[in-house]
């Protein structure tokens, strides 16, 4: 029997979906039908279906699709339960959505009818209580793309679009719905040409629009690159170094979520999160070229000169999800960063560039990147007590250039973005959005992409328990995906109490004793992981504790155990 289930999950595996990552429920009979099916009777044959992974929480498959696709480039597939389901994948939606990353969400719907007239009509109580009237409303603002499948006879059809629509720039995720009674409809297997749902891409610069980038930066002073996300695009990295050392412009990372421009560069001048201080670099700039970013600054703390021109090139300049967001930029494109950095590398080929002026630019930029690097030399010293700045400095040692890293620090991500050394693009990856407990799922999800990769997945206590670690650390055991999960640990919310001084830094709440974020007495975090995934669990609370924790930490990994550090810092 081959189903309109059956349809689509054949359409996932032509698209090259490698993982379907699955919570299932009434409404996916088909489905599990589906797969029964395939195993008993394709021995020895390709299996025809995306390899599935079983996850406890809807959560976390969303963000472990979400860390396989950030990746390996590649969209993945979620298949959860009705409404209920679709409810749970929680803020895994808005991450994946603010992210721009591919994946292609499935839920069922319930039965459309209820006295038998089609296999699949309602045969349990739940179906009348998760029957609603709009289904699709509950994500429709973070999609690109909903659609319900209405008949089998197309149902591959409709997979494939909503996976072009997935992969196309600006990237995001998708979801499809359908009643049981659709899944269960026998079709005609057939085979699609995917070629006939091409992705798309950004774009490029007109050869005058590049000509007059490359004049503009070519006349300031003081030129200077901001960006966040070019780095998801490798080329682009090499490209913008190539364009900066021709130039002297200095780069600027906002709250990065990729490898951008390599720290140890000298015209690097930093990252900046939320720190509370005027960035010197943008302040003196006259020249901005904004790069794949969608909070360049954040003006009521750090802006750029009021004079300064403003350029912008963005996958997603509009941000059209976004209700306010304005940069006043004096022109701005949509277009692929790695293809309109080439063509300014190019257009510069036929301008005359000041060759004194960019030795002197690279020796002032030079200064100050020096400046920067000591003072985090500093930082990393031991002290009396363990401090984030420490430990992580120890995790890099450890883990070497090549690891992928995965953040979701929240007030520490400033720290690790800056001691954690990741200067190979595609090493250092972040949520992106602002929704907490990615972390977990994600490493899971990086492991799947690239088994031979070494996977560190840094997190606040706070949102390791967001991440619902029980779930996570069960599927890494069964899936054997092993990594490393460091948690800072200051037993409490800091973020809530950092907002809350930002507000009001002289009130009542600057002075209190008690402000309910703290979590006393704390969860035994790693024991969580071993009882549920039998990883290696740790604590350390002194510096001298650290880099033993870490080698029989790597030693389990290597044994095919997760393992999981909880690193005592200073308290709240």
């Amino acid at each position: 029997m081959y189903t309109t289930s059956s349809a689509m999950l054949s359409a996932l595996r032509e698209a090259g979906v490698q993982y379907l990552f699955v919570n299932l429920g009434s409404d996916h009979s088909a489905f599990m039908e589906a797969y029964a099916s395939a195993r008993a009777t394709q021995q020895g044959a390709e299996f025809p279906y995306p390899e599935v992974i079983t996850c406890p929480n809807e959560m976390v498959a969303l963000s472990a699709a979400h860390g396989h696709a950030a990746v390996s480039g590649r969209a993945q597939a979620v298949l959860v339960h009705v409404e209920c389901g679709t409810q749970a994948l929680a803020g895994a939606v808005h991450n994946a959505a603010k992210g721009r990353v591919p994946v292609l969400i499935f839920a069922g719907m319930s039965p459309a009818t209820q006295e038998g007239e089609a296999r699949g009509s309602r045969n349990e109580f739940i179906h009348w209580i998760q029957d609603v009237f709009d289904q699709r409303g509950l994500v429709r603002g973070y999609m690109r793309y909903d659609n319900e499948i209405r008949v089998g006879a197309n149902a591959a059809q409709i997979v494939h679009r909503a996976l072009q629509v997935a992969s196309s720039d600006p990237q995001g995720p998708v979801y499809l719905v359908a009643a049981r009674e659709i899944l269960e409809q026998e079709v005609t297997p057939r085979r699609e040409d995917v070629r006939l749902w091409p992705r798309l891409g950004a774009g490029a610069l007109s050869p005058e629009d590049a000509l007059e980038v490359a004049r503009t930066l070519l006349a300031a002073r003081r030129p200077l690159a901001v960006t966040t996300y070019l780095g998801r695009v490798p080329a682009a990295v090499g490209e913008l170094t190539r364009l900066c050392r021709r130039l002297g412009m200095g780069v600027l990372e906002s709250v990065p979520s990729t490898v951008n421009f390599a720290p140890d560069d000298p015209l690097h001048q930093g990252c900046q999160w939320n720190e509370k201080r005027q960035n010197p670099a943008l302040a003196e700039a006259d020249t901005i070229l904004v790069l794949d970013s969608d909070v360049p600054w954040i003006p009521t703390i750090n802006r750029p000169d009021a004079k300064a021109t403003i350029l912008h090139i963005d996958v997603d300049p509009l941000k059209q999800q976004m209700p306010l967001w304005y940069l006043r930029a004096r022109r701005a494109w949509r277009a692929d960063a790695a293809t309109a950095l080439r063509q300014i590398n190019a257009a510069l080929d036929t301008l005359q560039i000041d060759a004194g002026a960019v030795r002197e630019r690279t020796a002032y930029l030079a200064k100050r990147h020096a400046t920067l690097r000591e003072e985090l030399q500093r930082l990393e010293q031991p002290g009396a007590t363990l401090t984030a700045e420490y430990l992580t400095a120890q995790v890099r040692e450890a883990i070497g250039p090549d690891a992928l890293v995965l953040s979701e620090a929240v007030t520490n991500f400033h720290v690790v973005t800056n001691h954690i050394g990741r200067t190979k693009p595609g090493t250092y990856f972040v949520s992106g959005g602002g929704s907490l407990g990615w972390n977990g799922g994600a490493a899971v999800g990086a492991k799947l992409a690239r088994p031979d990769a070494l996977v560190c997945a840094f997190t606040g206590d706070g949102t390791y328990m967001f991440s619902i670690p029980s779930s996570v650390h069960w599927i890494a055991r069964r899936y054997r995906t092993p990594f490393l999960q460091i948690i800072f640990n200051n037993q409490g919310w800091r973020a809530p109490k950092f907002s809350m001084l930002g507000v009001h830094p002289d009130g009542y709440g600057s002075r209190a004793a008690e402000l309910d974020i703290r979590f006393e007495p704390p969860p035994d975090y790693s024991g969580i992981a071993a009882a549920a995934g039998g990883a290696h669990a740790e604590i350390v609370k002194k510096p001298e504790e650290v880099a033993p924790a870490l080698r029989r930490a790597l030693a389990a990994i290597a044994d095919g155990r997760c393992a999981v550090i909880d690193a005592w810092l200073a308290r709240l």
